[in-house]
């Protein structure tokens, strides 16, 4: 298989930027390089500063390239447009100044601008429930694809960079219909999918059947695995996603209840060429065992077949 294995720094708890515990970025970027790791993604806007030649260096000095930048932001609130822009602006000015990774065989080449949408207090209560979620109004999912249009003309048409959409537990865009609309109503001309197989099983959706309907618009992939026991008690309770996440829920791929084995058959299946990322959500504070768990994942996919 044409597929390259880059991780992120959400297997060192970074998700939200603010967060008083996270670690330092060159201390995750040192640490990916130590498991192995030839590309990284950047992780959520403010986390790596927006500095060409502070963050070449430190890439250089671990032989890593960026793989993708992200916003994760409200994309469906009309007075958020602006700011959504901005940090496309930001994030694609970086990541085209940076090394460039290695080209494979698929459609788009990284690096990639990840659109995701998050922020909403009524929708990460119910991550993971398809049944009792709230869904967007048609004028609020309209004011959605448009801000989506937004980014992904001024990502690809701006700085050549394609723009991928992520479906994300506890955000606007998470369960099968909402994924079906977003297909409808956004072409693959416009952007691509990242689809991700944990999101994917916790929002109560077969992975393996998910990526191979979507294989046509499938222009990226994370991994992650999913601890069926902790998984069982958070769906019982009110939680959000990333406080699940801090109790355990995500763990190291191959040990948990995804299954990798038909996952990687059907990508040899569906000819899949190109980057897939590793991510495994925790506390930040938990992230002393961020390198030994990054390094089981990456053993247990190289022992099927996959290469960094």
């Amino acid at each position: 298989m044409s597929i390259k294995i880059s991780g992120a720094p959400c297997c060192w708890g970074v998700d939200d930027p603010e967060n008083p515990f996270l670690p330092v970025w060159e201390h995750v970027l040192y640490e990916a390089s130590q498991a192995g790791y030839h590309g990284i993604e950047l992780g959520p806007y403010g986390y790596i500063p927006v500095d060409i030649a502070r963050v070449q260096e430190e890439l250089a000095k671990h032989d890593l390239t960026i793989i993708a930048g992200t916003i994760f932001d409200d994309l469906v609130s009309p007075g958020n447009l602006d700011n959504l822009l901005k940090q496309a602006d930001d994030i694609c000015s970086l990541i085209t100044q940076l090394p460039k990774p290695l080209k494979l065989s698929g459609k788009f080449n990284p690096p990639f601008l990840v659109i995701i949408d998050w922020g909403h207090d009524e929708r990460d209560y119910c991550a993971g429930h398809p049944d009792h979620a709230k869904r967007l109004s048609r004028h609020e999912w309209n004011n959605m694809v448009s801000h989506i249009r937004s980014l992904a003309d001024r990502a690809w048409n701006q700085y050549g960079v394609r723009p991928v959409i992520h479906p994300h537990t506890g955000g606007y865009l998470e369960f099968e219909d909402e994924i079906i609309k977003l297909m409808e109503d956004i072409p693959y001309e416009t952007a691509g999918l990242c689809l991700d197989t944990g999101h994917l099983y916790y929002s109560k959706m077969d992975p393996v059947k998910w990526l191979k309907e979507c294989s046509k618009s499938l222009d990226y992939i994370h991994f992650k695995d999913i601890d069926s026991d902790i998984y069982q008690q958070v769906m019982g309770e009110r939680t959000r996603f990333f406080d699940a996440c801090a109790k355990g829920v995500m763990c190291p791929i191959g040990q948990g209840i995804i299954d990798y084995d038909s996952i990687c058959a059907l990508l040899k299946d569906i000819d899949y060429q190109g980057y897939i990322t590793i991510e495994q959500e925790r506390d930040p504070r938990l992230s002393q065992t961020s390198l030994r768990d990054v390094k089981q994942s990456l053993d247990y996919l190289k022992s099927v077949g996959f290469q960094l």
